[in-house]
């Protein structure tokens, strides 16, 4: 019988990652195209995958398909060749890491959904087909000079806090489907504009650009392969990087260095910091900044409360956990309180 899921532990799986010799490469790729049985594709995609010992995190559905992976180095060539023997895959871009450990992930996870990206676009009229034009690192460059262009992050504001480019328009909202309607009317009396959007890897403002353009938008643009493919051009092609910081990213890494900049803060002391992190109290597991002194502080906890939880027995820990529904917490900043983000 096909294995089409994980039974390991994952303690057991994330020690035998960190046992490993082997150098991964951690890669990620998306592409929107029609998937006429996404639960089949899946199940195929899984058993190959598992067979190259892929880790990561991937979502399929009837528009298409978003992955963050991570492969050994001596089957990075074969992983390419499955996926590009895939109709619709041929020749995708594929993002490398700019800043890997090799860590990312520990185990391979395919899930099926409605959609790849949570947009709550409603609308039938709505067609990923009429979408912005693709812009490479040096057009970027060469279009934000232009005093005609507004360059919008399409990313959480937690993202947005450790890294961005220059003069790029926040969102400040905590979901993609909360930014959609809101970069709209944030950007109503500009739609004759360059509007250049732009996220981690290309997804998010590719969707977001097809949504600016149904809105009535005229000049609409979004940067090819997002951060993580800009960074890598301008390293490669020795051109003027305008993006500071620190890029976010959905893995174990939490972020990977650009520059060595540091614009954020810790969200406990206020010093200098952009070292995302989940607290250690298994009952919170709020993500959020914190400096190196405050992580011996407070070993590694967001409150003083929680510190004192982690140091209780397990049991007691277990007990205060029971019933708690947190769903995915995060720090916003933007706000100025601490609130669980719903997944």
């Amino acid at each position: 019988m096909a294995v089409l899921h994980n039974r390991v532990s994952q303690a057991e799986l994330k020690k035998r990652l960190y046992e490993e010799t082997e150098f991964r490469a951690t890669i990620s790729f998306y592409q929107y195209l029609f998937i006429q049985d996404p639960q089949k594709f899946r199940d195929e995609l899984y058993q190959s995958l598992n067979a190259l010992k892929v880790f990561g995190r991937i979502y399929v559905a009837s528009e298409g398909i978003n992955a963050q992976v991570s492969v050994p180095e001596s089957n990075v060539e074969a992983f390419k060749t499955h996926l590009y023997s895939i109709p619709g895959l041929n020749g995708i871009r594929l993002n490398i890491a700019v800043d890997d450990d090799g860590k990312s992930f520990w185990v391979l996870k395919i899930k099926v959904r409605d959609k790849i990206v949570a947009d709550g676009i409603t609308d039938s009229d709505f067609d990923m087909a009429n979408r912005g034009k693709y812009v490479n690192a040096a057009e970027f460059n060469t279009l934000t000079e232009d005093q005609n262009t507004i360059v919008v992050d399409m990313r959480n504001h937690y993202e947005y806090e450790v890294g961005h480019f220059e003069n790029a328009i926040e969102i400040a909202s905590d979901t993609f489907r909360e930014q959609l309607p809101m970069a709209a009317e944030m950007l109503k009396e500009n739609k004759d504009k360059n509007i250049i959007m732009y996220c981690t890897g290309g997804i998010r403002c590719e969707k977001a650009s097809a949504f600016m353009l149904h809105k009535g938008f005229k000049n609409v643009f979004h940067l090819e392969g997002g951060i993580i493919h800009y960074a890598n051009t301008v390293k490669q092609e020795q051109l003027d990087n305008k993006f500071h910081g620190k890029n976010f990213v959905f893995d174990d890494r939490l972020g990977e260095r650009i520059t060595d900049e540091i614009i954020a803060k810790c969200h406990q002391c206020g010093k200098p910091a952009d070292t995302h992190t989940n607290c250690k109290n298994e009952g919170c597991h709020l993500l959020f900044i914190q400096c190196d002194e405050c992580a011996r502080k407070y070993a590694g906890c967001c409150t003083a409360q929680c510190h004192e939880i982690i140091q209780l027995p397990d049991e007691e820990q277990k007990l205060l956990r029971k019933g708690i529904d947190k769903g995915r917490m995060v720090f916003n900043k933007s706000r100025q309180r601490l609130r669980p983000k719903k997944t």
